[in-house]
């Protein structure tokens, strides 16, 4: 036991002997070190924040172009935006013009078929005077035949006759919109418009009742006259079924129906007729 206790006396005795002797060598190299390491946090320090603020300053430059990006997207946008509304206008002044260029095309169709359905008026003829007028009287000036009267409008819109007309027919103006339509057709027969004026004429009989004779020969007309408009046609011969069904005669309803399927099969009035064909085999 009395040896244990003299080996740690002995022991603290050496440890302690540097502070009695004054600082080592390694310890002042300790020092060295540990200043040097100061200085270089120092450094660190210091070169840590540069770095932190050019770190914001790279964040700003970057917040600007992404703020200056995104105005130029927006301005861009409104441009394309404004170039749609552009031509989205000029498409619709172009669609009007369109329209009108139609309408003076129609007009000046118009006029010509009014001037060619003209006669010609025959030249002046003089009267010479005679010495044998019972009355007594010579007459020695010359007189003119007058000119025949025409009965095509001159001068008036194929679109705007066949709409008055329509308009009568749509607000139940059915004598009114018959006069109308059969002068459409007596002025400008030519015209793609002529065979729904034929049909509407049918239609406006129809629409009248008890004018089922003049409604099926309406409708017939538009099967002879203007056989080359397959919609009028498919339209004409369902209501031609329709008006014979009316008339009491089932086997030409049936025909008519029967036509429509066959020669029309595409459009929607095929369907009718086929339902009605049914319809009139039970």
């Amino acid at each position: 036991m009395k040896k244990i206790t003299l080996l740690l006396l002995t022991g603290l005795a050496l440890s302690a002997s540097p502070a009695w002797a004054g600082p080592s060598k390694e310890y002042l190299q300790l020092l060295a070190e540990i200043r040097m390491l100061q200085e270089q946090n120092a450094q660190l320090t210091q070169l840590f924040g540069t770095l932190q603020d050019a770190l914001k300053a790279f964040n700003a430059r970057l917040d600007d172009q992404a703020a200056t990006s995104r105005k130029g997207m927006a301005d861009q946008t409104l441009a394309i935006n404004n170039i749609g509304d552009t031509v989205r206008v000029l498409r619709e002044k172009a669609d009007d013009t369109n329209v009108r260029i139609s309408t003076v095309a129609q007009e000046i169709q118009a006029l010509r078929q009014a001037i060619a359905s003209q006669p010609a008026q025959p030249p002046a003829t003089l009267v010479p005077p005679t010495g044998g007028d019972p009355s007594g009287t010579s007459t020695g000036s010359s007189t003119s035949a007058p000119p025949p009267s025409s009965t095509v409008p001159i001068g008036v819109s194929p679109q705007r006759m066949f709409d008055s007309a329509f308009d009568d027919f749509t607000s139940s103006r059915y004598d009114t919109a018959i006069k109308g339509f059969e002068m459409f057709i007596q002025t400008f027969p030519r015209l793609p418009q002529a065979s729904a004026a034929q049909f509407n004429i049918g239609a406006s009989y129809y629409n009248m009742g008890n004018h089922w004779n003049e409604a099926r020969d309406a409708f017939l007309l538009v099967t002879t006259q203007y056989p080359q408009d397959a919609d009028m046609n498919a339209q004409a011969f369902f209501k031609l079924g329709q008006t014979y069904e009316q008339l009491k005669q089932v086997d030409n309803a049936k025909k008519a129906y029967d036509t429509v399927v066959q020669k029309y099969p595409s459009s929607f009035q095929a369907t009718q007729a086929s339902q009605a064909l049914l319809r009139l085999k039970r």
